[in-house]
């Protein structure tokens, strides 16, 4: 991912990142982001054409690590959607900011690079053996509790394990 960008862009998408990760993405404006590289808001429409661009970059970043992640459980633990399961919640709850800002818009499919949406998918469908149907309905599952989890909708005396464990069992792990 990071190859295809200048030094300076992976600098900027960096700054991005951390000011993200930090402050929510309503706190992400090129403003903000120039302000914190230090440098002035049109400097940064050298690299990136506008703030859309930056939140692409991310997105990227996103399903890269999401990839990264998940190909890591499955090499651990071939075929088994709870180590899927576990790495997809971990990896989220990890990175709040960055898991909404992927996941709570459209996907921005035509500024990703090729093949990177169908990388970060392709654990899951193995583990389901091809059945998109059940691939799909396991990530439903899995991002609406992680969304949930992320934005405190859970009551505070909620067994998460339990739930989690339980809607596994539902989908046949």
């Amino acid at each position: 991912m990071a190859d295809r960008l200048t030094p300076r862009a992976r600098e900027i998408a960096a700054a991005a990142r951390d000011l993200l990760e930090e402050s929510g993405p309503a706190q992400l404006t090129m403003r903000t982001l120039a302000d914190r590289l230090g440098i002035k808001a049109p400097s940064l429409y050298k690299h990136f054409p506008d703030k859309h661009a930056v939140e692409v970059e991310l997105v990227a970043q996103l399903l890269t690590e999401t990839a990264e992640a998940l190909e890591a459980a499955e090499a651990r633990a071939p075929g088994s959607l709870e180590a899927l399961a576990g790495a997809y919640r971990s990896y989220a709850l990890a990175h709040p900011h960055l898991y909404s800002l992927g996941t709570e818009r459209p996907l921005p499919r035509a500024g990703l690079p090729a093949g990177l949406e169908d990388r970060a998918a392709l654990p899951l469908l193995r583990a389901c053996a091809g059945d998109l149907d059940l691939a799909r309905a396991f990530w439903a599952f899995a991002h609406g509790m992680v969304t949930l989890e992320i934005h405190g909708r859970f009551p505070a005396d909620a067994d998460l394990e339990a739930a989690w464990k339980r809607g596994l069992g539902a989908l046949g792990t």
